[in-house]
């Protein structure tokens, strides 16, 4: 018998649809049951026996009656096993019309001629045929669910609030289903053993992983409200993923309001990024608005990982017309072609130059004259400006020293410098370079602000960790070596970096500019550190990739264990932003700086790595050099 059902629902669910005539003679002959039934229970069994050529008669014209408001509200036009809310509401309504066509023409028509029940005998067809209808769409519905014979993938979705809802809607009434809903999963004991839209419900916890894997899931959907949560449960993720189960969620850079429409394609397959712990960064989208519509802005680095998202995001808010600098000329092509797609309106020009090159960027100056400066142009690879010293100086520190000094010249309003955390007790030349740039913007902000230096320009320094998907950053070097079959390589088993994404370092950066009155170091709040052998698991794991190893190299030239975010000595003050915080650091005369860089720069172009490096040590005392060859230095 089993087996004679599994065939005959699989030669029905085979088929495209029962086509329409066929959904109209079924209602007909529920009709006309209902309507049997209702003369019945009005009759009783002998009168009706005695009336049935009248009785007959009428249940014929009731079921011409039910087509006509089946046709009025289409009842039969849907396909049965897609049937939703709607639907059965569409049988409602027909079902009402029938009814009272029933009652219309037992009025105008006698017994004599033709039989028709009274107001009990109508009423009882109209609910029987209600609920059979209802009936035989839920259980169309509710077999194809069971018994379908496509290959649609067993799912669990993590969350039973609004999101979990339009999840499950999304994934049950859709024609060509991809997914077959299996179980809900809560974190909240109130809904255990309890059911959601015909499934059960399983409370989270250890072993859930397991329990799910057992019940066939294949994967798992996170409700977008369940996002932030996830991301924090470390020990869930590892647990699903161990299983095989595949995660899909919305991506990290992306959030769903609570009242839009949401579907199951709205989520992805989840990527490393998306599994990084973060918290939701909320930025005042207006008074950045106010500050930049309308203005001439200038970006240095306009093609690199943060430039170029820079890019994006001020152009969102129109300004007047935009000047983009960067010395990279195909990445900065990509960039050209991408305002001329996303932004055609605004008045835009790529540059291709170095900010070293004084006489370019003073030409670039006077003819834009740009209101707002974001600095984003830097050398940022720590062994290869361990190797280059003399490089690091001549494009970190003099280029931006360069930049500044025009900024003041030509009236610029605002010079926002992006900076690095590898500037707090820097070990590197990068880092190290990074803090001349803020020691040269920040005195020369309080130069201007004594009356030293004629000028109107403010300077802000935003300082913070690694971005996801930088150039060079390690996740694309994971991800390659994996594809490659391993060994990931890591340099030391207790390193951890913190981490943030383009689009919300950007963001960051943009309210630290806008806040900014002059002369302060805004630092980021990373939120929790992430130990890179565990994120080179988690992505062995996410690939899906047998036997891929990992193996530890060292340490690498300047590079340390973890990063501070500030100095030992430093304090921090709170900003009206919880994510950013204002350093309190040692501050130095303009002309000491000045003189300072002109130093450095000399010795620069002897490309005499020891002595460049040993000026360097001079300014920036806590810099103390790790796994490098300049520590016979701090000796």
């Amino acid at each position: 018998m089993h087996r004679l059902l599994l065939n005959l629902t699989g030669w029905y669910f085979s088929k495209k649809a029962l086509p329409y005539w066929g959904v109209l003679i079924l209602d007909s002959l529920i009709v006309l049951f209902a309507y049997y039934l209702g003369c019945l229970l009005e009759l009783g069994g002998l009168a009706l026996a005695t009336s049935l050529p009248l009785v007959t008669g009428g249940g014929l014209v009731t079921v011409l009656l039910f087509i006509v408001s089946f046709r009025m509200f289409r009842t039969y036009s849907g396909i049965i096993r897609y049937s939703s809310f709607v639907d059965l509401y569409h049988v409602v309504l027909a079902t009402v019309v029938g009814s009272l066509l029933m009652m219309l023409v037992s009025w105008l028509l006698p017994s004599s001629v033709l039989f028709m029940p009274d107001v009990l005998g109508i009423s009882i067809t109209f609910l029987v045929t209600t609920f059979l209808m209802w009936l035989e769409r839920l259980f169309v519905k509710r077999l194809f669910d069971n018994f379908r014979v496509d290959d649609a993938t067993p799912v669990a979705i993590y969350g039973t609030k609004a999101g979990g809802i339009s999840l499950a809607n999304s994934i049950t009434s859709i024609k060509d289903k991809e997914y077959r809903l299996v179980a809900f999963i809560s974190d909240t004991n109130e809904m255990k053993n309890a059911t959601l839209m015909g499934k059960k419900v399983y409370t989270n916890g250890e072993g859930i992983a397991d329990t799910m894997k057992r019940l066939g899931v294949k994967t798992l959907l996170v409700s977008p409200l369940k996002s932030e949560l996830f991301r924090k449960n470390t020990t869930m993720i590892d647990a699903f993923l161990s299983a095989g189960i595949k995660v899909m969620m919305m991506p990290a850079a992306e959030e769903w309001d609570g009242s839009s429409e949401l579907t199951h394609r709205n989520l992805r397959e989840v990527d490393i990024e998306d599994l990084l712990p973060r918290e939701k960064i909320e930025v005042d989208m207006d008074a950045i608005a106010a500050q930049l519509r309308g203005q001439v802005i200038l970006i240095t680095g306009a093609a690199g990982s943060i430039g170029s998202e820079m890019v994006r995001q001020v152009a969102l808010f129109r300004p007047a017309s935009m000047i983009l600098i960067d010395q990279a000329e195909t990445p900065m092509h990509d960039v050209r072609l991408m305002m001329a797609r996303r932004f055609p309106d605004i008045q835009c020009e790529t540059i291709v130059s170095s900010i070293s090159n004084a006489e370019h960027m003073e030409r670039i100056f006077a003819a834009h004259r740009p209101h707002y400066v974001f600095h984003a142009a830097a050398y940022k690879h720590v062994p290869m400006m361990e190797d280059n010293p003399g490089i690091a100086v001549q494009n970190n520190i003099y280029g931006t020293r360069v930049i500044a000094d025009l900024a003041v010249k030509y009236g610029t309003r605002k010079f926002v410098m992006i900076s690095t955390d590898k500037a707090v007790n820097p070990t590197n030349v990068m880092g190290c370079s990074k803090r001349i740039c803020e020691i040269y913007c920040q005195s020369l902000n309080k130069a201007i602000v004594e009356g030293r230096v004629q000028g109107i320009t403010q300077f802000v320094t935003t300082r913070f960790g690694n971005v996801l998907g930088s150039n060079g950053s390690v996740i694309p070097i994971f991800k390659e070596q994996i594809r490659k079959g391993g060994p990931i390589t890591v340099t030391h088993p207790d390193i951890i970096r913190f981490f943030m994404l383009i689009p919300e370092a950007c963001k960051l950066v943009l309210e630290a500019g806008t806040m900014g009155k002059g002369g302060e170091i805004f630092v980021f709040d990373m939120g929790a550190p992430v130990r890179i052998v565990d994120l080179a698991k988690r992505m062995i794991k996410l690939s899906g990739a047998q036997d891929v190893e990992i193996q530890f190299t060292g340490l690498r030239d300047g590079e340390k264990l973890y990063e501070e975010v500030l100095n030992d000595a430093e304090q921090t003050k709170p900003t009206h932003h919880p994510k950013i915080m204002i350093a309190s650091v040692r501050e130095y005369d303009y002309e000491e700086a000045c003189a300072n860089e002109s130093r450095l720069l000399e010795a620069s172009h002897t490309f005499d790595d020891m002595a460049i490096v040993k000026i360097m040590k001079e300014i920036v005392p806590e810099y103390k050099s790790k796994c490098s060859k300049y520590e016979v230095l701090d000796a």
